[in-house]
């Protein structure tokens, strides 16, 4: 087997990391070991793999993938984001309390409220666009600060290296939801975080085609008790979408790029709309965060919201669009759109949607990698149906 210590690159990483060629074949490809258990030798006797509940070759080099891009030591990769954020979760007990991201993703604010609420944890949301609203949110019991940046639709913002600056002298894990910006843009573990998690069925995956999520830390005695997690509850990731993912990430660094720079000129674009009332995207000068931005993220994403004044103008826009296809979901290579209030963040009080700017005039766009003339035609057209 030939040396494969890698260089720091991204591009490289994302390529080579983890993706030792099969020994048996010499395939470059990680091979979908599609397979329930492992002959074993004699008992005691096994190759590295026992069950695959436990391990799976092409899992592992997922886990190894995505770890070496968040600059992590260990990898987790579960059956979907949630899965990935219940997980973390367990690390907690009775009792503890966790402060979180007010403008959250409506399927962590169910989880966390409508089901782990049950078993004791406590959440208090804040706004983490503001560090001393987390260290004012400190209690005795206090043992994680959750937190989204950009957060879901909203692109709000959290300076992680000010917020590590409370956590880390009180032993509090720091996880962040790095979903929408992608390793490539920015890497939490670098700027304080203890956990990272992904749903990897958005940009990680980037096809659309693959429902999956993400763990990644540093932290030996944590990445002990999530190995523990992932065997007994067993919501792992199965080797077909473990290698959607890695064909995924192979391609990730010129995906990232073609999204930040069609998201940059739509923004531009849809921030001189005559009938767009606001545009929410960080790479917009008009963003209040845009320079804290610029020094904790290299780009800015294809994310953004726009909000149009009511329902009556965002059912028009979401209608008359053509290229652009309303659905769940984001990060793939196709533009999506999708109304917040009544599908991500259905689960969100209406009363807490409207003091977040979740109104029910906000679209949220996955801006794509289409050529950016034709999505920019699509837009001005439905939402000229406004007027």
């Amino acid at each position: 087997m030939k040396d494969k210590t890698l260089p720091a690159k991204f591009s490289t990483l994302a390529i080579h990391a983890g993706q030792d060629p099969d020994p048996t074949t010499g395939a470059v490809s990680i091979p979908i070991y599609q397979t329930s258990t492992y002959a074993q030798e004699g008992i005691g006797k096994h190759k590295g793999f026992e069950y695959a509940r436990t391990q799976n070759p092409t899992r592992l080099a997922l886990e190894k993938n995505l770890a070496a891009l968040e600059n992590g030591k260990t990898g987790f990769a579960f059956a979907s984001g949630m899965a990935a954020i219940n997980a973390v979760m367990t690390l907690l007990q009775t009792g503890d309390h966790v402060i979180v991201s007010d403008n959250t993703y409506g399927g962590t604010f169910r989880l966390f409220d409508k089901v782990l609420k049950k078993f004791g944890l406590e959440f208090s949301y804040v706004d983490t666009r503001e560090p001393q609203n987390v260290e004012d949110a400190v209690r005795p019991e206090t043992r994680m600060v959750f937190v989204e940046t950009p957060t879901n639709p909203v692109m709000s913002l959290t300076d992680l290296r000010a917020v590590a600056a409370i956590t880390k002298p009180r032993g509090l894990r720091l996880v962040v939801d790095n979903t929408f910006m992608s390793p490539y843009f920015q890497r939490p573990l670098e700027l304080g975080a203890d956990i990272v998690v992904h749903s990897t069925t958005k940009y990680l995956n980037g096809h659309s085609d693959s429902v999956g999520g993400a763990v990644l830390l540093n932290d030996e005695a944590d990445a002990r008790q999530l190995a523990f997690i992932q065997n007994a509850a067993g919501a792992i990731l199965s080797p077909m979408d473990s290698w959607l993912v890695m064909r995924g990430t192979k391609t990730l660094a010129v995906r990232m790029r073609q999204h930040d720079d069609n998201g940059r000129q739509v923004a531009q674009f849809l921030a001189e709309h005559p009938q767009v009332k606001k545009v929410y995207y960080p790479g917009l000068k008009s963003h209040p965060q845009h320079e804290l931005a610029r020094r904790q993220m290299s780009g800015f994403g294809g994310m953004l919201a726009l909000e149009t004044g009511s329902l009556e103008n965002a059912g028009r826009v979401l209608e008359a669009v053509k290229l652009c296809t309303l659905g769940e979901s984001l990060g793939g290579v196709e533009t999506l759109i999708s109304h917040p209030a009544t599908m991500t963040h259905a689960s969100v009080p209406a009363s807490e949607r409207t003091r977040l700017g979740i109104t029910d005039g906000l679209v949220r766009l996955s801006v794509g990698i289409e050529d950016v003339e034709d999505l920019i035609a699509d837009l001005d057209q439905a939402l000229n149906k406004i007027a």
